[in-house]
């Protein structure tokens, strides 16, 4: 007590001794002087705040009930007054009572343009005052997003209210600290609040323009992704954005405007895609984005010490995700371009390049490579991220320096990697770490065919990483409903079954792109590496993983894709590993099953509109472009591994499939036949044929003259008939 200076003690005394609330409302006059004295210290306001008791405080703020001799807006006002200096203690702004007092202080900014505070509206001030304060500390923030602060704000900005810009900057604090969490699943409050700042920044012509941009990008990297995407339908924000956007990339701007505006349209990029930056059907504003991101990423990487481009930081990450989306964009081939701009757009992009290397590359020699600075390593991980987005497109240039190179992006991506499966693995808080290494598999695809490229990858053992990698895409892919406890089960024997949610939907097409890509790898490992494939025990455990989790795979559209991928990648590993195969090894016989299925159902003639054509079935249309040549690669591989392991051919005879090809190709019309389909068909069963006595006389009842006659099979019917 010695610390609180003599006139608060007294006050506080006087305040105790009071026997009435006419008294003590008296005395506040006298504490509202004190309090905002600079003689009262932390201390002082806390004697104070015990003396006055917080149940008079509130009683000033909620109660009709009170002396007629002052409006009860006067009362509210000397509350709100003191409560303002007591909350800029943390001890009291963290205090029970203060927090659980929330509520009462919402309903006062929410009421703000009601007639009764028109005339008084410093008592809405003090309220978002007193908010601001409370909001400053983690018990605050968990309290006001529990009493649902975040739409109620969300509201009063979007009516225009008075003081909005109070409610904003409440907003942006909150969803900073809680991210995706910050938004009910019904987006409507979402919607409204972006629209109205997305109005607003189209609109204005002042500085504020690009401070309204870098509070959108605070705001909308915060949104449930997959509800706000799918609910877009009749929101205009998105156009405002563009608009807003195309005026600042045509106007004379300098660092202050372009770098919120940076910012900004990264940010939209992320939420709504590539598509958003075609919103006038144009191709003006992409190439505006691609030409300003490559520039700025050159001039703040050229030459510079590591220290002055690592401040830069934040505008870098914003230029690469830029970049990163421009060049996915590009490699779809759907962007018309003229002779001339494509020239720009390459050289634009190649400069850019140039020096994100060279900056890696020094990075790489820096003790910077260590630091444990999370913005650093972000930072790290996002330079190593847009060079393999870039390196997945352009297949030949820079060869020798990324060689060089590798072993550290190989350091950093995998790091990257772990960091996500330890996130996943614990409470999952805050926003999940980037996976660098899923970034990075576009580009090993043509990593893994590069002699050179593929001595490193073997030398730092990434291939036990792949297959780590492959472990963990597949178990988010294939989704499973959570475990119920014993003691429910009874009661909810009846419930539907659950679906993931949108985000869960959302992880699952990811994951299942990223094993499209690291079986695109494995396969060509296997290929080209024969003796790894054939010895290596990581080729032995990819092998075990495949043959046991493919049979597991649920049969749904989405997944036929890594379907056949991981079909194919087994039978090139059983090619090379059918020294090892034990005959009728259960995990084997299933997963030949569910290959054979993949093969046979590939074409048919049932579901053409010719009863006499050979088609691909309705199932397999829509993802032809991404199975065709993988049913070619399998039906030719399955011909290798026949007379390697030979009993496999008895699935062939007893699911019925090599009968059912002859009976298919029975129906189809002479010379329609397409070659290549022809001869994988011939080929296939030229293999079991020769691996299998029992084959000839199915296919002779089949009728398997006539096929080879119609189709002309001469291989195939030279086996069959003689000559």
């Amino acid at each position: 007590m010695t610390d609180v200076p003599e006139p608060v003690r007294k006050c506080a005394s006087l305040l105790k001794g009071t026997k009435s609330d006419t008294e003590k409302f008296a005395a506040l006059f006298m504490v509202t002087k004190l309090v905002k004295g600079k003689d009262c210290n932390a201390a002082g306001k806390k004697l104070l705040f015990e003396a006055i008791g917080f149940p008079f405080l509130k009683k000033l703020l909620v109660s009709k009930d009170l002396p007629n001799d002052c409006p009860p807006l006067v009362y509210k006002s000397v509350a709100l007054s003191i409560l303002t200096c007591f909350c800029q203690e943390e001890e009291l702004a963290t205090h029970k009572d203060i927090i659980d007092a929330i509520p009462t202080l919402l309903e006062i900014v929410e009421q703000a343009d009601d007639e009764d505070y028109e005339d008084n509206l410093i008592v809405v001030s003090e309220a978002y005052s007193c908010l601001k304060s409370i909001a400053s500390h983690e018990p605050g923030q968990q309290a006001l997003l529990a009493t649902g602060a975040i739409p109620k704000m969300s509201q009063i900005y979007s009516a225009q209210s008075f003081q909005t810009d109070e409610a904003l900057h409440l907003i942006v604090l909150l969803v900073k600290q809680f991210g995706v969490v910050s938004w009910p699943e019904d987006p409507t409050a979402f919607h409204a609040l972006i629209q109205r700042i997305a109005l607003d920044m189209e609109t204005d012509d002042t500085e504020r323009k690009y401070e309204l941009c870098r509070i959108l990008a605070d705001i909308l990297i915060t949104c449930r992704r997959e509800i706000v995407i799918n609910s877009l339908e009749g929101q205009i924000w998105p156009e405002s954005l563009f608009k807003g956007c195309g005026d600042i990339l045509k106007a004379k701007i300098g660092p202050k405007q372009r770098d919120p505006a940076l910012h900004l349209i990264a940010t939209t990029l992320q939420v709504l895609g590539i598509q958003w930056a075609f919103m006038d059907e144009q191709k003006t504003f992409f190439l505006q984005l691609l030409q300003l991101g490559a520039i700025e990423v050159r001039m703040q990487m050229d030459e510079k010490k590591l220290e002055t481009t690592f401040k830069q930081a934040e505008l870098l990450t914003c230029c690469f995700c830029i970049l990163e989306h421009c060049i996915e964009y590009m490699a779809t081939d759907q962007l018309d371009l003229e002779p001339k701009e494509k020239q720009t757009t390459y050289t634009a992009l190649k400069g850019a390049f140039n020096q994100v290397l060279a900056v890696l590359t020094r990075v790489s020699q820096d003790k910077i490579r260590e630091s444990t600075n999370p913005r650093d390593k972000k930072f790290v991980f996002a330079i190593v991220k847009v060079l393999s987005a870039w390196l997945a497109q352009e297949t030949t240039a820079m060869r020798p320096a990324i060689y060089k190179l590798l072993p550290f992006m190989l350091k950093v991506a995998n790091e990257s990697f772990q960091e996500l499966k330890t996130w996943r693995a614990g409470a999952r808080e805050g926003e999940p770490p980037i996976d660098v290494l899923r970034i990075m598999l576009p580009a090993l695809c043509h990593f893994a065919v590069e002699e050179e490229a593929r001595r490193v990858l073997f030398t730092h053992k990434e291939d036990e990483v792949l297959l780590e990698s492959l472990e963990f895409y597949f178990s988010i892919a294939h989704w499973k409903r959570p475990p119920i406890p014993r003691a429910e089960r009874l009661k909810r024997m009846n419930e539907p079954d659950p679906v993931p949610t949108p985000e869960q939907q959302a992880e699952m097409k990811v994951a299942r792109s990223a094993i499209v890509s690291l079986c695109n790898i494995l396969m060509n490992f296997t290929v080209l590496e024969p003796k790894k494939a054939e010895d290596g025990p990581t080729f032995a455990n990819l092998l075990k993983f495949v043959v046991e989790n493919l049979p597991e795979l649920k049969d749904t559209p989405d997944n036929l894709v890594i379907h056949g991928n991981l079909a194919v990648l087994g039978l090139l590993l059983l090619k090379q590993q059918s020294k090892k195969v034990k005959q009728n090894d259960f995990s084997i016989c299933r997963y030949i099953q569910a290959t054979i299925r993949f093969l046979w159902d590939a074409y048919n003639i049932d579901e053409s509109n010719d009863p006499t054509a050979l088609v691909v079935s309705i199932a397999y249309k829509g993802y032809w472009s991404d199975l065709s040549e993988l049913w070619f690669l399998g039906m030719q591989t399955m011909c290798g591994v026949l007379p390697l392991v030979p009993w496999l051919s008895e699935f062939a005879l007893e699911s019925g499939w090599a009968e059912g090809i002859v009976k298919t190709l029975k129906k189809v019309k002479i010379g329609t036949l397409p070659a290549n389909v022809k001869s994988a068909y011939e080929d296939f069963l030229s293999q079991l044929v020769d691996v299998n006595g029992d084959v000839q006389a199915v296919l002779k009842k089949a009728d398997a003259l006539r096929v080879c006659r119609n189709h002309r099979m001469m291989d195939l019917g030279k086996k069959l008939f003689g000559d």
